[in-house]
């Protein structure tokens, strides 16, 4: 009397990564997600490596992931990926405060952000 298996959250050929806590706001992470939508894999990798935003080294590391769970777990072509979706959402926010003058204080809120990876393994034309 198990669970019945969860369906696939993507296609057939597709593999999924999810960041779930990236510490900074989803305005900047968006930026660096257009970077790399509809890119090869490879490509996208290098254009990370060698971006000059801050946010780009967590991308990388989701873009990473999701290329190995496509060659791990679905058993796809590595070098026929194509990042087919890069979505950003917002996660958390830290709330904290900061002393001011004459004994006010004023709020700093830290947001956190979710980026989801979908690569998928596109043929060769």
């Amino acid at each position: 009397m198990s669970k019945e298996k969860a369906p696939r959250r993507v296609g057939d050929k597709e593999a999924l990564a999810v960041g779930t806590q990236i510490r900074g706001s989803a305005q900047k992470l968006n930026l660096v997600a257009a970077l790399i939508r509809n890119k090869k894999a490879g490509d996208a990798l290098n254009i990370l490596s060698f971006s000059k935003k801050g946010m780009a080294v967590d991308v990388r590391k989701v873009l990473a992931s999701a290329i190995a769970n496509a060659e791990n777990n679905h058993n796809l072509d590595v070098d026929a990926l194509v990042v087919s979706e890069a979505s950003v959402g917002k996660s958390i926010s830290m709330k904290r405060f900061a002393a001011r003058a004459r004994g006010r204080s004023s709020r700093i809120v830290k947001p956190f952000s979710r980026v989801r990876i979908v690569v998928r393994e596109q043929e060769e034309a």
